[in-house]
């Protein structure tokens, strides 16, 4: 997880948690359905890439410049915490390869939305204290939705050393700052005796607790709802949903108002709208937009400005993005993690699954995500950094080279259409 306007650097963080195995129901278990035959084609795996080599004595010249410029008084503590410290090569593999960010959206929230977790999903909103919808505004489906993806239900939680993961990730490099901060920010959880250092536990890139906090979340957004001193959202179900709350409720959520609409396009759409300029809910109607389940969207819906997602291009689901499909993003800055809480908290509330089916498109290995990057800055589209990861600078690169090359302009990189890049800078 992931704010102030130290809040609001969430919006820059990635994945807090990898894809989590659906937990066991509450209650006693149904017996299974029988198996039927999928009716859709073996997804292709990407070979796991190589572990990184590190360069330890990089990493303890890495750790001593980090002494100098964050240590300050508390210096001979932060030592103490890091020494005998080496880095983890999975840490940096995994950063390297977010399913968030590598994986088609379809296949990404295929997995995410399924009608076991939405069942088990709706057998938890009873957890989350009726006072803490209240106070926050967020509504108890969406936080059962982040619950659910976040650590099924706190069950996965993640075993890395947080510490040593903060660590690993700054002395990478990627995203040095922020790895620095929060690992500052780790270290003072620890020296103040708000947790232990051996359980300081979360996932690969520091996320912690039942919801999925980073550091500087937990303190500054913790919450101990429980009431017993102590903001423990690791072992407590109303801390963790509570600090869930009042992280949303502090990014902006908006009461009243969902996270966005499943739409249907006209024929003529000019794709090169999508995740442009956004527009209230009359402008879309004008262009021939209209909800994909029917109806409109509620007066205050409505006058929000609004933006068109198309997570897997023109053959793919689109989306009606509202202010709160933005907010969900400030928890992990995914448009596959934030339509995938959204559609789960729908599917609590009982609302129908998608009309458009999600296209079977491969997954893009990492040496086509950087090359397209490459090539497409070489072409003169800057995608604002080379770092493997398809975000909205990239989208937008693409989508203006599309629109030159005279193509439908999505946005949406293809394995296909990587590797044409790739070919056309050699």
């Amino acid at each position: 997880m992931r704010f102030s306007l130290r809040l609001i650097l969430i919006g820059t963080v990635a994945a807090c948690a990898p894809m989590l195995p659906e937990p066991p129901p509450v209650g006693p278990s149904p017996q299974p359905a029988p198996s039927r035959p999928s009716t859709q084609p073996p997804a292709v795996t990407p070979a796991a890439p190589a572990a990184p080599i590190i360069d330890q004595a990089g990493f303890d010249g890495w750790k001593q410049g980090f002494l100098a410029r964050h240590g300050g008084a508390r210096r001979a503590e932060y030592e103490r915490e890091l020494a005998g410290l080496t880095p983890d090569p999975s840490v940096i593999r995994l950063d390297r390869n977010q399913p968030e960010f590598s994986r088609p959206a379809g296949a990404y929230i295929q997995n995410a939305v399924t009608a076991t977790r939405i069942a088990q999903a709706r057998q938890r909103t009873d957890r989350v204290p009726w006072s803490v919808v209240q106070r926050f505004g967020v509504p108890s489906e969406i936080l059962v939705a982040v619950w659910a993806q976040e650590s099924a239900f706190g069950q996965v939680q993640g075993d890395y050393d947080v510490v040593r993961s903060l660590a690993t990730l700054a002395y990478d490099g990627r995203r040095r700052d922020w790895a620095e901060a929060q690992l500052k920010d780790a270290l003072d959880i620890v020296v103040d005796g708000r947790r232990e250092r051996g359980g300081l536990k979360g996932s690969w890139a520091g996320a912690m607790g039942q919801t999925q906090f980073m550091p500087d979340n937990y303190l500054r957004l913790g919450v101990d709802e429980s009431g017993d001193g102590k903001v423990d959202i690791w072992g407590s179900d109303a801390d963790a949903l509570a600090s869930a709350a009042n992280l949303l409720a502090q990014a902006g959520w908006k009461r009243g108002e969902t996270w966005g609409y499943e739409i249907r396009l006209p024929a003529d759409f000019d794709y090169a709208d999508a995740e442009g300029p956004r527009h209230p809910w009359s402008y879309w109607a004008s262009k021939g937009v209209t909800l994909a389940q029917g109806g409109t969207p509620n007066a205050a819906e409505a006058r929000e400005e609004a933006t068109i997602l198309l997570p897997q291009g023109a053959r793919g689901p689109a989306f009606l993005a509202l202010p709160n499909h933005y907010v969900i993003r400030r928890y992990n800055n995914s448009v596959s993690y934030s339509l995938a809480i959204g559609l789960t908290a729908d599917g609590i509330q009982g609302r129908p699954g998608l009309v458009a089916s999600w296209p079977n498109d491969a997954p893009l290995s990492r040496e086509q995500r950087i090359g397209a990057q490459r090539a497409l800055t070489a072409l003169g589209y800057d995608t604002q950094g080379v770092d493997g990861v398809v975000g909205a600078n990239t989208r937008a690169a693409l989508r203006r080279w599309q629109m030159a090359t005279g193509r439908l302009a999505d946005g949406y990189l293809t394995a296909d259409l990587a590797d044409e890049l790739i070919r056309r800078v050699g």
